[in-house]
């Protein structure tokens, strides 16, 4: 494009392409940290579900003590309040415990939760149908997912949609660079008028997508690979994205969810919907929130490439993701908190890329090793700790990218990007490296 004073100049950060083998990188690993273990995996099942039991215990003590007779608040308005903030206080942390169940769930599915195929099905089905996933529809996927992330036509979900997609103008590179280094005044005008936020626009946005995101996602394909027919979803054995010879793992899917939504509108039945949904319901929302924010933030940033088929590898992928600190921006305590309550699922997340098949409580000496071969070899692998304000300033920073270059990064609404790619050279220079900037 031809420079003009006016136009808006960003200074970008190199992101070097790696060119590790997956051989480098489970080098790095220690090799007990491949070892699984059913009884080791069984007890995070039963301190889950313990703590949840606490929890619910410890809400049920709490209320049976706002009374008049046992404490006395200055207004009567204050006891159905006080009754609101115990359940909500249970809600929230029950659904944390509830997300770590979903975890060893999501692990069986990698059969990183013991060396036994069919003890490892078995547990993910039963723990996923209560949660409302259908277990090997999702499965299924979701190892398509981690044989393609970032890859622009073959990945499964977070797949980010194109200029062309979204609608937009064509690339005019008299009036931006396709890099995203430079925007003229004109295209930066008209780019924001398709696709800016106002706060409250994008915080509206951002909460739709935590509390729905996950439904839709399993029922409409929604922020799913873009090239599927309309009316994907992981109910039909003969969706696009499943096999004939799947058929049979999608219907007994299907009913793991018909037993699950049979047990919560029985239990609707007997005890009513208020019981169900503060003590099911509400832990149900946010372990479907905590679902999203986590393997949103995990694959979502501007930091973060998307690859085409030319420039793809698997390591290349595997890389391609953020290690996060859940809750770590509430405070060391909170942090502490999700990364426990959750068994490190948002902060061990490269190497469970690299590696599936390690279970979470080796998850964390195997990452620290792993990161700090990656860290030697200039990469970044700490993204910002994971939160509602970061998805809230992900949100409006990612917002598509181009349908031009094999190594993409997200632009914002202004069509400006944080990063652009860089190639290594086969001939170091004296700085140790030299980068060829390859489109």
């Amino acid at each position: 494009m031809v420079p003009d004073s006016s136009d808006t100049v960003v200074e970008q950060d190199i992101y070097v392409v790696p060119d590790f083998t997956i051989k480098d990188l489970l080098s790095a690993v220690p090799a007990h940290c491949n070892e699984r273990s059913a009884l080791r995996s069984s007890l995070y099942i039963f301190m889950d579900v313990i703590v949840i039991g606490a929890i619910y215990k410890t809400a049920t003590f709490a209320d049976a003590y706002v009374t008049t007779e046992a404490v006395s608040f200055p207004h009567p308005l204050m006891y159905p309040l006080a009754r609101f903030a115990i359940w909500s206080l249970y809600g929230f942390i029950a659904g944390l415990f509830a997300t770590g169940l979903w975890v060893i769930a999501h692990e069986c599915g990698h059969q990183a939760f013991s060396d036994s195929k069919f003890v490892n099905n078995a547990v993910g089905w039963i723990l996923h149908s209560a949660l409302g996933v259908p277990y090997h529809s999702w499965r299924i996927t979701h190892a398509k997912h981690h044989a393609s992330t970032g890859h622009m036509t073959q990945d499964q979900v977070f797949v980010p949609r194109t200029r062309s997609q979204l609608g937009l103008r064509p690339l005019d590179t008299t009036k931006e660079d396709r890099l995203g280094a430079r925007v003229s005044e004109e295209v930066k005008k008209e780019l924001w008028d398709a696709l800016g936020d106002s706060p409250i626009g994008a915080t509206l946005g951002a909460a739709s997508y935590l509390l729905g995101g996950w439904p839709t996602y399993l029922l409409t394909n929604a922020s799913g690979q873009p090239r599927y027919p309309k009316g994907t979803n992981h109910f039909s054995p003969e969706a696009t994205m499943f096999s004939p010879k799947q058929y049979s793992q999608i219907i007994l899917s299907d009913i793991g969810i018909f037993l699950w939504l049979a047990g919560v509108l029985g239990w609707i039945y007997y005890k009513g919907f208020a019981e169900v949904f503060v003590l099911y319901g509400v832990p149900y929302l946010w372990v479907n929130h905590w679902l999203v924010l986590i393997t949103f933030l995990q694959h979502t940033d501007p930091l973060l490439p998307h690859y085409r088929a030319s420039e793809f590898t698997f390591p290349r992928g595997a890389l391609s993701t953020l290690d996060r600190n859940l809750m770590g921006d509430l405070g060391s305590l909170m942090g502490w908190l999700g990364g426990v309550a959750t068994h490190g699922i948002s902060e061990t997340h490269i190497l469970h890329h690299v590696s599936s098949r390690i279970p979470h409580y080796h998850a964390w000496e195997a990452s620290a090793a792993l990161r700090k071969k990656l860290t030697e070899a200039g990469m970044r692998c700490e993204g910002k700790p994971g939160g509602w304000a970061e998805v809230y300033r992900v949100y409006k920073e990612c917002k598509f990218v181009e349908d031009e270059g094999d190594v993409v990064f997200f632009k914002n609404a202004h069509g400006l990007a944080q990063m652009r790619p860089a190639f290594n050279t086969e001939s170091p220079s004296d700085s140790g490296i030299e980068i060829n900037e390859k489109y």
